[in-house]
C-alpha cells in the first residue's frame, strides 16, 4: 500500500491539450455517421423501428412492440428516440432519433474525462515529488491524464460502429460511464456522486442490462466500503441502494431471463480474440498500467476502472462473447490506459506513433483510392471489386462530403507533422496519433464511402425489390421474420405488418418468409410463392414473397 508511485511527470509534461483541439477531436468522432444515412441492418434498424412505432402510435409506450411482437425491457432508449421523433417532425425520423444518441456519445466522452480527472487527483495517483521541485501540480497532472483518457476512448476501435448506432447498448454505456464517474468523484463531489450512482444503475436496468447493473453495484459497494475516505465509505450504502433500485426496475420490466440463460455459453478464447481488436490500443496500455502500478492495485485510481472493466469482460464471457457487453468497459479501460502515460518510455511512445502513422495513413489512402475508382473508374480493379461486392450500386458525388473529407485529410497530415516534430513533452502525446487516425478514417468512411456503406447495410434496396411485388401500405403477414426486417418493413417501407397471427388466420393478402440459401422454399397452405428476393449485397439470406391463393381469399 505504501509502494512509491511509478509516475515521473514534470510540470512541462502536464500541459493540457488545447481545448479547441479537444473539441475538434470530439466533433470529428461524434458527428460523422449521424447525417445522411438509413438505419443499418440488425440492431440499428431494430431499435429505430421500436422508436418509430412509439412515435407514430403503432405501439403503447409502456409495451413497445414490432408488428405485434413484444420487445425486451429496454424502455428508456426507445422512449428517448421516440420523443425526439415527435419533437422534430420536420426532420427525417431516422435523423431525429439519431440526434439524442449522438449527444449520449458526447456525454460518454465528457464523463470519461471527469472521472479520470477525479481519479488522478487522489493522493496515491500523484507523480513522484522531485528533490528540487518541478513536478507537475495535482490539477495540471489530473487534466493531462484526463485528456489522455478521452483520446484513448476515441482511439478504441470497438466503439466506432457500436457507439454510432441508435441502440439500447449506447444508453447502457452512458449508465456504466456515469457510474464510473460516481465512484471516481466520491471523495470530492459527495452529492453529485451519490446522485449519479442512483441514476446510473436504474437507467442501465431500464435499458436492458439489469444484471450488469447489479454486478456494478456489487463492485462499487466493495470498493467504497474499504476506502480510506470516510465520505466514500458512506457512499457504499447509496450504491447498494442504487443496486436494489436496479433490481426493482429489472423485475418490473421482466428483463432478466435471457441474461441468465446465456450464462452457460462461455467462449473464453473467442472473447480474447474479440478483446484483442475491440479494445485496441487501450488494452496494451491498460496491461502496462497494471504492471507499473502493481503496488497500487487497491488504490481507487486503479481499482475503480479495473473493477468496471472486469465486470464488462465477465459479462461478455457470460453472453457468449458479446461485443455489446464488452463495449460497457471501454471508458474504464481507457482510464486504465491513461495511467500508463506517465510511465511510458520514449521508445514505446515512438513505436506507438510510427505504427499509428503508417497504419492510419495506409487506411486513409485506401479509402481515397477506392473513392476515386468509384467516381472515375480508375484504378479499374478496385472499381470492379466494388461492382462485384455491391451490385446495383450507383456512385453518388457530393461536393460537401468531398470538401469535408479533404479538410480531414489535411488535418491528419498536419497532426502527423506536429507529432513527429519536437513536441515530446505533453503527457497525452502518445495517444494523439491513434485517436486522430481513428477519427480521420471514420470521417472519410462516413463522407466518401457513405453512399456505398448505406447501399450495403441498409434495407432500402430490399424494400425497393419488395415494392415490385407488394403495393405500398399493403398488409403483410410475417411469421418468424427477423426483427430487423420487421422494423424496416414498418418504419421504412410503411407496410402494415402482422408477425403474431398464424399464416392461415392472418388478415393479409401477402406473406413473407426469411430463409438462408440452403433452405428450400417453405410451403404455407393457402399461399402461393410469387418471388424470391434478397438484398444486393447479401449472398446468404433470402426473402420469399407469397400471395394468398385465389381459393383461400
Amino acid at each position: 500500500m505504501n509502494s512509491p508511485t511509478p509516475a515521473l511527470v514534470t510540470q512541462r509534461a502536464a500541459q493540457r491539450l488545447p481545448r479547441m483541439a479537444l473539441l475538434l477531436f470530439c466533433a470529428a468522432y461524434v458527428l460523422p455517421g449521424v447525417f445522411g444515412r438509413d438505419p443499418w441492418k440488425n440492431a440499428d434498424v431494430s431499435a429505430f423501428g421500436h422508436m418509430a412505432a412509439l412515435a407514430e402510435g403503432r405501439a403503447p409506450w409502456f409495451a413497445p412492440a414490432l408488428a405485434g411482437l413484444p420487445t425486451d425491457g429496454a424502455l428508456v432508449p426507445y422512449w428517448l428516440g421516440a420523443v425526439f421523433i415527435k419533437a422534430l417532425p420536420w426532420l427525417d425520423a431516422a435523423l431525429a432519433a439519431r440526434i439524442p444518441f449522438a449527444m449520449l456519445l458526447a456525454l460518454v466522452l465528457t464523463l470519461t474525462w471527469y472521472a479520470t480527472y477525479h481519479l488522478a487527483r487522489t493522493e496515491a495517483a500523484q507523480p513522484l515529488a522531485f528533490a528540487f521541485g518541478g513536478e507537475a501540480t495535482p490539477v495540471d497532472y489530473a487534466r493531462a491524464v484526463a485528456d489522455g483518457a478521452l483520446l484513448a476512448v476515441v482511439a478504441t476501435l470497438g466503439l466506432l460502429q457500436l457507439g454510432h448506432e441508435t441502440t439500447p447498448e449506447l444508453v447502457q454505456l452512458v449508465g456504466a460511464t456515469l457510474f464510473l464517474y460516481a465512484l471516481a468523484a466520491a471523495p470530492f463531489r459527495k452529492g453529485r456522486s451519490r446522485a449519479a450512482a442512483l441514476l446510473a444503475l436504474p437507467v442501465m436496468a431500464a435499458s436492458g442490462a439489469p444484471a450488469m447493473a447489479v454486478v456494478l453495484a456489487a463492485v462499487g459497494t466493495a470498493i467504497c466500503a474499504r476506502s480510506a475516505y470516510a465520505q466514500v465509505r458512506g457512499t457504499a450504502l447509496w450504491i447498494a441502494g442504487a443496486g436494489l433500485a436496479a433490481v426493482a426496475v429489472g423485475t418490473a420490466l421482466s428483463a432478466w431471463g435471457w441474461r441468465v440463460a446465456d450464462l452457460a455459453n462461455l467462449h473464453p478464447f473467442s472473447t480474447l480474440r474479440l478483446l484483442a481488436w475491440f479494445g485496441w490500443p487501450a488494452w496494451p496500455l491498460a496491461l502496462w498500467t497494471l504492471w507499473r502500478w502493481r503496488g497500487h492495485l487497491l488504490h481507487r485510481h486503479i481499482s475503480v476502472p479495473l473493477g468496471i472493466t472486469l465486470a464488462a469482460v465477465l459479462a461478455c464471457l457470460a453472453m457468449g462473447g458479446s461485443d455489446r457487453a464488452l463495449m460497457l468497459g471501454v471508458p474504464s479501460l481507457a482510464v486504465l490506459a491513461a495511467f500508463a502515460l506517465p510511465t511510458l518510455q520514449r521508445s514505446t511512445a515512438a513505436a506507438i506513433d510510427w505504427f499509428s502513422v503508417f497504419f492510419f495513413s495506409i487506411c486513409a489512402l485506401a479509402i481515397w483510392v477506392i473513392y476515386a475508382a468509384l467516381q472515375t473508374g480508375v484504378p479499374a480493379k478496385p472499381a470492379a471489386n466494388v461492382a462485384r461486392l455491391a451490385p446495383e450500386f450507383v456512385p453518388v458525388f457530393s461536393l460537401p462530403a468531398l470538401l469535408i473529407a479533404a479538410a480531414g485529410t489535411l488535418a491528419w497530415i498536419w497532426l502527423v507533422r506536429w507529432r513527429t516534430g519536437r513536441h515530446r513533452h505533453p503527457l497525452w502525446k502518445s495517444l494523439v496519433l491513434p485517436a486522430g487516425g481513428v477519427a480521420v478514417c471514420w470521417l472519410l468512411l462516413m463522407t466518401l464511402w457513405l453512399p456505398l456503406l448505406d447501399h450495403a447495410r441498409s434495407y432500402r434496396p430490399l424494400l425497393a425489390r419488395l415494392g415490385e411485388h407488394i403495393p405500398r401500405d399493403a398488409c403483410i403477414a410475417a411469421p418468424q421474420v427477423p426483427r430487423a426486417l420487421l422494423a424496416a418493413l414498418e418504419s421504412m417501407g410503411r407496410y402494415r405488418v402482422d408477425a403474431i397471427t398464424p399464416p392461415e388466420l392472418a388478415p393479409c393478402e401477402f406473406l413473407i418468409a426469411s430463409l438462408d440459401a440452403k433452405q428450400p422454399t417453405p410451403e404455407y397452405p393457402g399461399w402461393k410463392p410469387i418471388a424470391r428476393i434478397q438484398r444486393p449485397t447479401d449472398r446468404q439470406d433470402f426473402t420469399v414473397v407469397y400471395r394468398r391463393s385465389a381459393a383461400a381469399r
